[in-house]
């Protein structure tokens, strides 16, 4: 039921890039992740990005109209407004989405929906693919203490939603909304909960995922967390689906995160996307912020085009290849599913004439 390919990857309907890297050519990425804002207004207590410090910066909006127009003529095809900081408390957010939109170039948004007004929505609805809501949790009260905020943010979020499920549908737009929960000790007995609600809002899906550790993370509470007692959630979660709701509960990437194996030995995901932070540096994995080996450069000092074809980028990719150890990588980082991929190209098995 996973119709969205949430659980796996898309880059094979992106043949052409594919050929092009296969080929050892200049590829620009598919995808970016963007974050407008360095400051959040919760503190999750599974926050990967706590380390951070949610520093209060903000993209600037003219350097990104000039960047994003850049990116559109170079083959960016998608841009996921999320990242350290809760995008919605950027000023100008409806505004770097609808510049984004006006270049080519297909929007997402994450955020946990606190300030997903009406107002908003009406101005962002008509520009986004999707919208996924960040809420973890079934109760105010859990809500409350995984997302280390007020009580009331819980039902102003699930009003939020619903409104936004009714303006897409009175005026027909074609963005999809979701819902996610990260699956904890504390919420997965409101997980049945959640589902029930996120049906009876009418949202397009509800997304069950597994914690994922950030290295460079300040908070190890989860670290050691095993999703096997929760396996059977995914079947009592199945009765929920429908031509027009489906649950993604992500199994694969929790026995991933379990079993702590990868089936492939290097990234080769790198040249496939990019993350912009809240400051407007340019980096290869978001996995490393703040660790300059994958820090191209700077979108307010220098066009994006300049910072792909630099030196530095080439010696980024050239170190990850020679000496990055993906032991120390994220499990189930962003580009888990697209390196597996990629791996299995450029080392494919016996037979493959056999189709």
């Amino acid at each position: 039921m996973d119709k969205y390919r949430i659980d796996n990857h898309k880059l094979n309907y992106h043949i052409p890039v594919l050929n092009r890297w296969l080929l050892n050519k200049k590829i620009y990425p598919i995808y970016i992740e963007v974050s407008p804002s360095g400051i959040c207004n919760h503190r999750c207590t599974f926050c990967a990005l706590d380390f951070m410090e949610y520093q209060k910066r903000f993209i600037d909006l003219s350097v990104f109209e000039k960047c994003v127009s850049e990116m559109s003529t170079l083959g960016v095809k998608s841009i996921m407004f999320a990242g350290e900081g809760e995008p919605l408390l950027h000023k100008n957010i409806s505004e770097l989405i609808s510049l984004t939109k006006k270049a080519g170039i297909d929007v997402a948004l994450t955020t946990n929906g606190v300030l997903l007004k009406n107002s908003l929505s009406e101005k962002v609805l008509p520009h986004v693919e999707w919208i996924k809501i960040s809420i973890n949790a079934g109760r105010k009260e859990t809500y409350s203490t995984i997302h280390q905020t007020k009580e009331n943010d819980f039902e102003k979020v699930i009003n939020n939603i619903k409104n936004a499920v009714k303006i897409k549908h009175e005026k027909k737009y074609s963005c999809v909304i979701g819902m996610q929960m990260v699956l904890l000790p504390e919420n997965q007995g409101e997980v049945i909960e959640l589902a029930q609600r996120a049906k009876d809002i009418n949202v397009d899906y509800m997304v069950i995922k597994p914690y994922s550790h950030h290295n460079a993370s300040k908070t190890n509470k989860y670290e050691k967390l095993s999703y096997k007692k929760f396996y059977h959630l995914s079947k009592q979660l199945e009765g929920f689906n429908t031509n027009n709701f489906n649950i993604v509960f992500r199994i694969n990437t929790m026995k991933k995160w379990d079993d702590k194996e990868r089936s492939y030995q290097k990234c080769l995901a790198l040249p496939f996307w990019a993350y912009i932070d809240a400051g407007g540096n340019v980096w290869g994995c978001s996995a490393y912020l703040q660790n300059d080996n994958f820090r191209y450069g700077n979108i307010n000092v220098d066009s994006f085009k300049n910072i792909w074809d630099s030196e530095k980028r080439m010696h980024s990719l050239k170190w990850v290849d020679q000496k990055l150890n993906i032991d120390h990588c994220r499990t189930n980082c962003r580009m888990d599913n697209v390196n597996n991929f990629l791996w299995d190209l450029k080392h494919p098995p016996q037979h493959v004439n056999f189709i």
